[in-house]
């Protein structure tokens, strides 16, 4: 099943991240586009995420300094463009890869792409992982470690439910009982022409 690889493969990926835990430390993709294309866009849509996770926490520090906090903002907004992106590279490779599969008569769209809930899976990895965190740490206390564990029991059921998911839509779309639409996101805030601000700048 499609959802197996990629809950193994994000899991590989944030255990990567946390070997150095930083969110400054280089990029290097463990699979090959040309030999493995789905696989190189799954990691590297993890990866993205999970330096976004930590950023998201370092900008919460009371204590940031508000130039560094500017520049951290910009960052996660930049990080926040390479998410969507990696989201329509994604929904491009499954486009492709069913492109031959005529939609039945009777076939109807699903809410959200199967990229979308890829997305929501990488996500959902780096709560458990981060979670499992919480609930294992030893200078917390039993009460903390305890209400964390049952979150932690709540997120694993969220995955089998969500990775189920996954895998019926996109089996679906293999029979053409589904079919799928990518709308670009066309984010106007990061656009010189669309965001007022940015247009009279110029």
């Amino acid at each position: 099943m499609f959802s197996e690889t990629a809950n193994q493969l994000f899991q590989e990926v944030i255990e990567k991240y946390h070997v150095i835990n930083t969110v400054d430390q280089p990029f290097t993709n463990a699979y090959n586009k040309d030999s493995d294309l789905l696989k190189h866009l799954l990691y590297r849509k993890c990866w993205i995420d999970t330096v976004q996770w930590h950023y998201e926490d370092i900008i919460r520090d009371p204590q940031i300094d508000p130039v560094a906090a500017l520049k951290l903002k910009r960052q996660i907004d930049a990080s926040n463009q390479d998410r969507t992106d990696m989201v329509e590279y994604i929904d491009s490779y499954f486009l492709e890869k069913y492109k031959d599969v005529s939609p039945k008569a009777q076939a109807t769209i699903n809410t959200e792409s199967p990229a979308w809930g890829i997305d929501r899976l990488s996500i959902l990895a780096l709560k458990i992982y981060h979670m499992n965190e919480e609930a294992t740490r030893k200078d917390a206390s039993q009460e903390h470690r305890d209400a964390c564990q049952k979150k932690l029991e709540v997120l694993l059921e969220q995955r089998v439910d969500l990775s189920t998911a996954i895998d019926t839509l996109l089996e679906d779309i293999s029979k053409g009982d589904k079919y799928m639409k990518v709308y670009k996101q066309m984010k106007m805030y990061n656009d010189d022409e669309l965001n007022p601000v940015l247009r009279n700048q110029k």
